[in-house]
């Protein structure tokens, strides 16, 4: 009998206290001279989007045009950067979801992270938290620079549930052993699709779903820790020497 087991996490808002992505484009945006404002009209400009009625997928695809023309490298670095800044003000990951994770490493189930976030940040929580796996949004990368484009569909709704189904036919588990964990109505296609799922925080049709299913349910964020101070304007002496071209990555 096939005991493999996969557990799948999303990242925003389930695994974090904020929206990461969002609290690194504000970082990535200062580091690189941008003045606060264009933050502000960026953010306001999705949550308007988001009012009109477009798709989480739709204003995914915004975001990451909002990179157009970014060098890879400089994005990777000012990540790496933003991290250490969020793990030294404590409280970035979200304790029940975090201590979820941790037993299924310690059970010896294959972790996956499943987010609309991209690389050059999650592969930095992946690898501080020990998860096997990421699949994700992926930016378009072209001599070295960001195109402002996806190489395909955004890691959000029914492509979280492809993926599952993707990394459990590879790993041969089947989904009904795998677990699933969300917060965002725009996760339940990937709940729906493991053998169990678990429901992180108060989304009202989630938690009714959860009653419905039997699903079990952790407790939401607190609130996030304190914005981060920003760097300084500017490109930071420490990353002069990062070329504007660099060999393409995810």
């Amino acid at each position: 009998m096939n005991r493999t087991r996969v557990a799948f996490f999303d990242v925003d808002g389930t695994l974090t206290t904020s929206a990461s992505m969002f609290r690194f484009l504000r970082y990535y945006l200062a580091a690189t001279g941008r003045p606060p404002r264009e933050y502000e009209e960026q953010r306001q400009l999705l949550k308007a989007m988001t009012a009109l009625g477009c798709s989480r997928e739709t204003t995914n695809r915004a975001y990451y045009a909002q990179l157009a023309g970014a060098p890879a490298g400089l994005v990777a670095a000012l990540a790496g950067q933003w991290f250490a800044a969020e793990l030294s003000t404590r409280g970035f990951y979200h304790e029940p979801a975090l201590a979820a994770l941790r037993r299924h490493r310690a059970d010896g189930d294959h972790t996956v992270l499943v987010s609309g976030s991209f690389p050059a940040p999650l592969h930095l929580i992946a690898a501080d938290l020990g998860v096997d796996e990421v699949w994700c949004s992926e930016p378009e990368v072209t001599h070295g620079r960001y195109t402002g484009r996806l190489t395909g569909p955004p890691m959000i709704g029914d492509a979280k549930a492809d993926a599952v189904r993707g990394v459990a036919a590879e790993r041969g588990a089947a989904l009904d052993s795998c677990v699933s964990y969300g917060d965002h109505i725009s996760d339940l296609p990937m709940l729906k699709t493991t053998g169990s799922a678990v429901v992180v925080g108060g989304d009202a049709t989630l938690r009714a779903m959860a009653r419905m299913h039997g699903w079990r349910q952790l407790p939401g964020v607190l609130p996030p820790p304190p914005a981060l101070p920003l760097p300084h304007r500017g490109r930071p002496s420490s990353f002069r020497s990062v070329p504007d071209e660099v060999p393409e990555s995810a």
